[in-house]
């Protein structure tokens, strides 16, 4: 189930990477929902979204731990 979850993550921060407010606002949401190793994993994908558009660099401060 908690795969599932990562992969929704990962496909709802794909349709909002348009927006740098949407796409914050979701990755708070991810950092509430996913395991700590799934977080990892997420912060390697946001810096490929990160490379496309750089706007969304703002939302790495809701993933230092």
């Amino acid at each position: 189930m908690a795969r599932a979850m990562y992969e929704y993550t990962k496909t709802v921060l794909s349709k909002v990477s348009f927006d740098a407010t949407l796409f914050c606002k979701e990755v708070q949401k991810a950092v509430r929902r996913l395991l700590p190793h799934e977080l990892e994993e997420l912060r390697i994908f946001i810096q490929s979204l990160i490379n496309q558009n750089p706007d969304l660099n703002q939302c790495l401060i809701y993933l230092k731990a």
